[in-house]
C-alpha cells in the first residue's frame, strides 16, 4: 500500500510561524503532505494600499471586479506560497505547497480556502485546517458536514 496523504490548509495569518512549520514537519514524517496557503489579511492590506475596495466575501470567497484585483490577490498568495516552500525546505520537509486559485482556460478563479479543501475531501486520508484558536469554533461549525476535516487552533489572533 502507498504512503498515506494529508492536505493542510493554512490561514495566511499563520504561514510564517515556526510552530506551524514544525507541525507540518512532524506530519510529513508519516504522510505525503500538500499545503494550501491562504492570505486574506495580506490581500485586504494590498487592496487598501492599491486603492481597491475591500469587498465582503461572497459564498465562494473573494469577489474581484477587475483583472488587476485578481492578479494582485494571486501575487500575494504566490508570495505566501514561496515563503512556506522556503521555510519547509529549510527544515528538510518534502511537501507540495499550492494556493487557492484555479486557472480554468486561462481565467483566474479565486476560491475561498475553506471551500477549496472540500475539493480534496475524497482524495486525501487526512485533512487539516490550521487557524487561530479564536476561529476554531466558527471553522468547525462551517465544516461540520465533513467529519474527516480536523480544525487545529494555534495561539494568537
Amino acid at each position: 500500500m502507498g504512503r498515506k496523504n494529508a492536505f493542510v490548509k493554512i490561514s495566511g495569518d499563520l504561514h510564517q510561524r515556526s510552530d506551524v512549520i514544525e507541525w507540518i514537519r512532524r506530519l510529513s514524517a508519516e504522510y505525503f503532505v500538500v499545503v494550501l496557503v491562504g492570505g486574506g489579511t495580506q490581500i485586504n492590506e494590498a487592496f487598501k494600499k492599491a486603492g481597491f475596495p475591500v469587498r465582503k466575501h461572497g459564498p465562494l470567497g473573494r469577489e474581484t471586479e477587475s483583472l488587476e484585483e485578481s492578479q494582485l490577490a494571486r501575487d500575494i498568495l504566490e508570495r505566501n506560497q514561496e515563503i512556506v516552500q522556503d521555510l519547509l525546505a529549510e527544515r528538510g520537509v518534502m511537501a507540495t505547497v499550492i494556493i487557492p486559485v484555479l486557472d480554468i482556460g486561462s481565467v483566474l478563479c479565486h476560491i475561498n480556502g475553506d471551500i477549496f479543501i472540500q475539493t480534496a475531501y475524497l482524495g486525501f486520508d487526512k485533512i487539516f485546517v490550521l487557524t487561530y484558536e479564536d476561529r476554531v469554533k466558527d471553522k468547525k461549525r462551517m465544516l461540520k458536514k465533513y467529519p474527516k476535516i480536523q480544525v487545529m487552533g494555534f495561539p494568537g489572533g
